[in-house]
């Protein structure tokens, strides 16, 4: 068998769940979209289900499946509906959902539940990807209170820059949501998981734990906010050859790297094709057998170069660890241009188990 395993560690899972709670200081959705960020949503559920005060997933598909599976929690559909057809399933499951559009707060409003739904009506404060604009946003509030289709409405938006801490744009944002906001009832959410750890102003009702939850800090380098973070997943396979090359021979598609020494070289059974980052240079950390070393060479679709030289008890059969605990999955990002959400949701074909 392929010896490319992702390890799900659960109780990792529940300890950056109650951290975040912690941090915000009241009630925190756990944010399963996309797969639980490559993680399994399903079993990432199933292991909070005692202590998470509900989830939130990307779209109508993805709570369907948590249902199915017997999650029974509040789940929110971050991006609402689609088309008016799947409130009939929103109602049947008894989801939450988001109204962040004219379309959408038109299909509330013709629509004819038995019931009322529990709705999260965004505001634009300033990223302008979704929601309404502050002029805009009270009377939207007030067309979804008239309707009777809502039986509550809990005040929302999202954050730009959350994550750069010494940015001034979130605070920007949190001031634009207070004053579109300002005397309408109703429970507020804004924090995401920069803004649960690190902007206290925005810690209202409900946060929106995401990334923070797999145990990935979305803060820069420096930050103690999210230290006491645990990595949910650790990626790791093994060695199935080696080879010694002489200085001055290249290694790998395009012959970017050449030796500048006489170089013990791994391989290692993993690639873009598994959702390993192809743009992770040559220098990009592992850890063979705990120890830390580096990529040597391009990332190839299903194998990886390693350099070995410095590790000669390292041979045929050692673990690699691609990121988890030695290594981590922000330091593989950085070294791909990238950031640790992308690379979690992208594993596959690897083997996943679950502890």
């Amino acid at each position: 068998m392929r010896p490319l395993i992702a390890t799900i560690r659960l109780d990792h899972l529940r300890h950056n769940y109650l951290l975040a709670r912690a941090a915000h200081g009241g009630k925190t959705l756990a944010v399963l979209k996309a797969n639980g960020y490559g993680h399994n949503a399903v079993r990432c559920a199933q292991a909070l289900a005692d202590i998470a005060d509900g989830f939130a997933v990307a779209c109508l598909e993805e709570a369907l499946q948590l249902r199915a599976a017997g999650v029974a929690a509040p789940i929110l559909l971050l991006e609402g509906v689609f088309e008016a057809a799947e409130l009939a399933e929103v109602e049947r499951h008894r989801l939450w959902l988001v109204v962040q559009s004219e379309s959408q707060l038109r299909m509330l409003e013709e629509a004819n539940p038995a019931e009322p739904f529990r709705v999260w009506l965004m505001l634009d404060s300033g990223m302008h990807r979704e929601g309404f604009l502050p002029q805009h946003y009270r009377a939207a509030w007030q067309r979804l209170r008239d309707s009777g289709k809502a039986e509550s409405i809990v005040k929302m938006t999202h954050f730009a820059r959350a994550d750069e801490p010494g940015v001034p744009m979130t605070q920007a944002q949190i001031e634009a949501f207070d004053a579109a906001t300002a005397d309408l009832p109703g429970e507020e959410s804004m924090a995401n998981s920069a803004g649960l750890l690190c902007h206290p102003r925005a810690r209202r009702d409900w946060g929106r734990a995401g990334i923070v939850l797999y145990g990935a800090s979305p803060l820069p380098a420096g930050y103690p906010q999210g230290d006491g973070l645990k990595p949910v997943m650790r990626l790791s396979s093994r060695i199935f050859g080696v080879r010694e090359l002489a200085a001055g021979e290249p290694i790998g598609y395009g012959s970017n790297f050449v030796t500048d020494r006489p170089t013990r070289v791994g391989l290692i059974a993993c690639g873009y094709a598994d959702g390993y980052p192809r743009l992770a240079s040559s220098g990009s950390p592992v850890a063979v057998d705990g120890r830390r070393s580096r990529i040597i060479g391009r990332v190839s679709m299903d194998m990886i170069t390693v350099d070995l030289s410095d590790l000669p008890e390292a041979g045929i059969g050692s673990e690699v660890e691609l990121w988890g605990d030695a290594v981590s999955v922000n330091e593989v990002a950085a070294a791909a241009s990238s950031i640790s959400y992308e690379l979690l949701c992208n594993i596959k074909r690897a083997h996943f188990a679950f502890v």
